[in-house]
């Protein structure tokens, strides 16, 4: 599995460029979990954090009774925020939990999903869980070999406690259209919450 994730590294850097910090996470059971940390090119005013080691292992359905090693949706992790007005870099440990989850909770990573790491995603950040949007803007869909699935680059947007619950609610896409209406800035690291009223 280690050529997919050479191959996935290789995606990201010809998307986002050259990382300029990565760190690495292996929790007790799972495949080794590591962070890239990107410069936005286009943006200076832009950091991007993507995963890399989700993808090594095809997800699998909880409810499957034999998981295959092979066949499955296939996943990393990407968030972006504007870097100076928090430190944001403390997300590192909570994106490499996020990416672990399919590992250690077996749960499918999927858009629409909510995600939670249960503490602020970095010191002072008014967010502990992120909506997963749909992927292939930022960095296209890596195609692999079949039987494999594509590797799938999925954003990940911040939610305050009050936007996850009204999620639950009213679903991710309504969300998303709140967000949009408001002109919500969602890589502001220490943005309010939106009207939801």
């Amino acid at each position: 599995m280690s050529d997919v994730l050479a191959l996935v590294e290789a995606r990201l850097r010809s998307a986002l460029g050259e990382p300029d910090g990565r760190a690495a996470v292996t929790f007790l059971g799972t495949d080794r979990i590591e962070v890239l940390r990107f410069l936005d090119r286009a943006d200076p005013g832009l950091v991007r954090y993507a995963t890399l080691g989700m993808s090594a292992q095809p997800m699998t359905d909880p409810t499957a009774v034999l998981a295959d090693p092979v066949k499955g949706p296939r996943a990393e992790l990407v968030l972006s925020v504007r870097p100076g007005r928090a430190a944001t870099d403390a997300v590192l440990r909570p994106l490499a939990v996020l990416a672990a989850s399919p590992q250690v909770e077996g749960v499918v990573v999927a858009p629409g999903a909510s995600l939670d790491v249960g503490d602020p995603l970095w010191t002072g950040a008014p967010f502990s869980s992120v909506l997963v949007a749909e992927g292939g803007g930022l960095v296209e869909d890596l195609e692999l070999d079949p039987p494999m699935d594509p590797v799938r680059f999925l954003p990940l947007l911040p939610m305050t406690p009050n936007e996850a619950a009204w999620k639950r609610v009213h679903g991710g896409g309504a969300l998303q259209e709140r967000w949009l209406a408001q002109g919500t800035d969602l890589r502001d690291p220490l943005r309010g919450g939106a009207k939801l009223d």
